[in-house]
């Protein structure tokens, strides 16, 4: 099935999307936006409760790459090309997700999204005084990456650290972080 973009944009009335790089404020501009002016914040990766429960390899291969992947060496040194391609078909895979999530909750309240939503998704599904941009420059986020006390970052980290060449898979990492964000 598939639902024209006039009418998600209908029942998306309510949604605003802020999209853009990493490091660039995109969750803490959501946070703020939210308690200012009263709106529902959903946050990066809010659809993957339902998404985790639903999806399966055959429709979404790219959501489903760390049931499928071999280990954490294949992923920490995928190329900058493989990663890309991964990092762009999940967001396509999981924009299905986020609409379907963004329906529901926006509904009878307004709402305020950190997304990853393709923009040329978004250009069809929303007016563009729903969709603010932000970016941060392209090192920040490849440099800064390990900065943050984030359980997932020191996960990836220790894989690096535990390749058989970790200078060189970090350099190779930093590249396909680069690649993909």
């Amino acid at each position: 099935m598939n639902i024209n973009s006039n009418i998600v944009k209908h029942y998306l009335k309510n949604a605003m999307f802020i999209t853009g790089t990493a490091y660039s404020g995109k969750s803490t501009m959501v946070a703020m936006l939210a308690d200012r002016y009263g709106l529902v914040p959903c946050g990066e990766n809010y659809h993957s409760r339902v998404a985790n429960q639903v999806i399966v390899p055959e429709r979404q291969p790219n959501l489903c790459y760390f049931q499928t992947m071999k280990d954490w060496q294949e992923f920490v040194n995928r190329t900058p090309e493989e990663y890309e391609k991964w990092i762009l078909g999940c967001s396509q895979e999981a924009a299905e997700f986020e609409v379907a999530e963004l329906i529901r909750l926006s509904q009878n309240q307004k709402v305020i999204v950190d997304t990853n939503i393709p923009l040329t998704i978004l250009h069809e599904i929303a007016d563009y005084h729903q969709v603010a941009v932000m970016l941060s420059p392209q090192a920040m986020s490849v440099e800064k990456f390990f900065d943050r006390d984030d359980p997932d970052k020191a996960f990836l980290k220790e894989q690096i650290m535990q390749s058989e060449d970790p200078e060189s898979t970090m350099e190779n990492f930093k590249a396909v972080y680069s690649q993909g964000k």
